[in-house]
């Protein structure tokens, strides 16, 4: 796997003055593009697209600082349709116009190249199985918050803290039920925190749907105050994790794509992600097991 990630970044190397398509690169590491791209993100630490752009520019800003061709010509050459679209990317990366550069000499910014190699890591096993499901639904309440990547998501804990015990009992009276777990019919069972329809990118800060919700079959027919997810059949692996709240989860769901995905037969599909989570009293440790959705790859 790292190997055929390794070709893949050097074909972005030898085209970074050309359209550079995802579906190729997928293609050359063997996988599908919805899986590279979630794999290069959790590997490099930053989005492909923002790599792509970022070796663009620090390679455009060489050309500017030898000043063999025009800018304008170096915008083309690095796929901007105008001097003015090409010196806004330019100062985003560089701090300085590249016309500053140019006349100044002064120091930029240098995205190095990438290339992925084995670290052994790993001394501590991790726990999962896959889990063949029919289609399901997850009911509860949806919000569109931003992705967080360490310490606790202050969107998701305003939203969860605002739907008290006596709103979701409500709530759940219109269907005779006590309360929403009641709906819970099947693994993963009880109160969920279920996360979909993620950017791609999965950078910092791009946006989600976070469901606080229960797991139920799609014959049910929930509140009509609930939102609901309907979830197609397919294979999933669980996970499981104890440790510190929130970081041993989030640590969880980086091990999933940087260790566990390139050691084993499986790809991410699209799909939501499950995690139950059981807090021990003062909410410091947590149980936790993690729903991923995978299809197996191609040998």
């Amino acid at each position: 796997m790292l190997e055929r990630l390794n070709e893949a970044l050097e074909h972005i190397e030898s085209r970074l003055d050309q359209p550079i398509e995802v579906t190729e690169l997928a293609r050359i590491a063997m996988t599908s593009e919805y899986h590279f791209r979630r794999l290069f993100s959790a590997l490099a630490g930053l989005p492909l697209s923002e790599y792509i752009r970022r070796r663009r520019l620090t390679v455009a800003g060489a050309e500017v600082l030898a000043r063999e061709r025009t800018l304008l010509e170096i915008a083309v050459r690095y796929g901007y349709g105008s001097g003015e679209a090409f010196a806004r990317a330019f100062r985003a990366v560089h701090g300085v116009g590249p016309g500053e550069a140019r006349r100044t000499g002064t120091a930029l910014t240098s995205q190095p190249r990438l290339s992925f190699r084995l670290v052994i890591e790993g001394s501590s096993s991790m726990r999962y199985r896959i889990v063949q499901r029919e289609a399901f639904q997850v009911v509860g309440k949806k919000i569109r918050v931003p992705l967080v990547h360490e310490g606790m998501n202050p969107e998701i804990a305003n939203f969860i803290r605002s739907l008290t015990p006596e709103t979701m009992r409500r709530i759940a009276a219109q269907s005779d039920l006590s309360d929403l777990s009641a709906l819970s019919d099947q693994e993963p069972r009880g109160i969920v925190g279920v996360s979909d329809n993620l950017d791609p990118s999965r950078a910092e800060g791009t946006e989600l749907d976070y469901y606080h919700a229960v797991v139920t079959g799609t014959g049910t027919t929930p509140p009509e105050d609930l939102d609901t997810l309907t979830v197609p059949p397919g294979a999933w692996a669980v996970f499981e994790s104890s440790g510190p709240f929130p970081l041993a989860l989030q640590h969880m769901w980086r091990d999933v794509f940087t260790q566990w995905f390139p050691s084993n037969p499986y790809q991410s599909r699209p799909g939501p992600e499950i995690l139950r989570t059981h807090l021990s009293p003062d909410a410091t440790e947590a149980d936790a097991e993690l729903w991923i959705p995978v299809e197996r790859t191609t040998p």
